[in-house]
């Protein structure tokens, strides 16, 4: 099953994403997929703000991986350069570790991912409109998607 919401902007991606932080537990793992500019990062901005990381948090795309600390550790990778070198960066360390995973491009390293996950599509709809998919793999993020869906029809 999937989660799908439009969103309209940068601001509400953002808000969306820091919201979905205050569900997140250690050991979580987001596998973000979404072309160029489709909002990945700004994604993960908003969900750093909702971990309480006061650094800035822009795209790791030639450090690979991007460590920030909030209220759970934040690890950022962006996976579009690594090609087969994957398995010297050590990522079951975090994958398994007690920070919150967020993978840009995953499906690129699909191979290494844990099966359970959250895989989250962001899709450019328009000037400023995003459309965001969420696709659990896993009771735990099933559960996780049920939260947030119920959320977001309270407004709670």
């Amino acid at each position: 099953m999937a989660y799908k919401w439009t969103l309209a902007g940068v601001e509400q991606t953002q808000n969306f994403a820091e919201r979905l932080a205050g569900f997140l537990q250690p050991g979580d793992l987001l596998a973000l997929e979404g072309d160029l500019g489709a909002g990945k990062t700004t994604f993960t901005q908003g969900l750093a703000r909702g971990l309480g990381v006061r650094n800035v948090v822009n795209s790791p795309t030639f450090t690979i991986i991007k460590e920030y600390q909030g209220r759970l550790p934040l690890y950022h990778m962006d996976v579009y350069r690594v090609g087969d070198d994957v398995d010297s960066l050590g990522l079951d360390d975090y994958f398994f570790g007690e920070g919150v995973c967020v993978v840009e491009w995953a499906s690129l390293i699909e191979d290494v991912l844990p099966p359970e996950r959250l895989t989250i599509f962001l899709r450019t709809a328009g000037d400023e409109q995003r459309l965001i998919e969420l696709v659990p793999q896993g009771d735990r993020y099933v559960r996780l998607c049920e939260e947030i869906d119920f959320d977001a029809r309270t407004g709670d």
